[in-house]
């Protein structure tokens, strides 16, 4: 990758607690918890896009009531945020990515690229996910919006499925179509079939791609993620 390249990781650290209850609760859901080794899952994120190439520091988007938990978890790490953006409610992630390009675009420039991430994700091989970011970079800064796909190990009616199209030129391959959480006869199909990914619900993607997409489909949400960050 270029030098000029900038990544911005933007966590997101929502979420109601009502999983695996009653370790995970409302104040405190399972992204905080330490569930895997002696960090807990979003500090582990957040080391995880810190090691990444040419990343900026990671900016996390959580709820308000939040707040304290996730500045005390990253200063535990040593990991000092480009910023915490809070909600007053939670809206998925659609806001929260319309939220953090309107902040990207702002701060670093309408060219950087976010990388939209979970902060409940257990990643093992680092060394492939890495490798699989750096693929994905080329499409990303061509005015593609890429999403990453898991090879599927059994069918699973609780993900939904990415199937893949033609490749494309700058790497990768085009999104055919998504569908979400189909009937375990239909996983069973897609399985068999092959060309068929679980949707990891990571995307990398410029601000200002994303922000174009937006006035198209979504102007308003746009709009009021813009004026909410002019008013924080």
């Amino acid at each position: 990758m270029k030098s000029a390249i900038r990544i911005l990781p933007v966590i997101m650290a929502g979420g109601s607690g009502n999983r695996l209850w009653p370790l995970s609760r409302e104040q405190f859901p399972k992204q905080f918890l330490q569930l895997i080794d002696e960090r807990s899952l979003l500090q582990n994120t957040a080391l995880r896009a810190q090691g990444l190439p040419e990343a900026l520091p990671p900016l996390l988007v959580c709820g308000e009531a939040h707040r304290f938990i996730v500045a005390e978890q990253l200063r535990q790490v040593e990991i000092a945020p480009s910023a915490i953006l809070l909600e007053p409610e939670g809206r998925n992630s659609g806001p929260a990515a319309a939220v953090a390009a309107h902040w990207a675009s702002e701060h670093h420039g309408p060219d950087t690229l976010l990388f939209l991430m979970a902060a409940d994700h257990v990643i093992d091989d680092l060394a492939l996910f890495a490798a699989a970011l750096r693929e994905a970079v080329p499409p990303a800064v061509a005015g593609q919006i890429v999403t990453f796909g898991v090879v599927p190990q059994r069918p699973e009616t609780g993900y939904g499925y990415i199937q893949a199209g033609e490749p494309l030129a700058e790497g990768g391959r085009r999104i055919a179509r998504f569908v979400e959480k189909p009937a375990l006869e239909l996983a069973q199909q897609y399985l068999a079939d092959g060309g068929y990914f679980w949707n990891s619900g990571m995307f990398l993607f410029r601000a200002d791609t994303l922000l174009q997409e937006l006035s198209v489909f979504e102007p308003e949400m746009s709009h009021y993620a813009q004026l909410a960050l002019l008013e924080a």
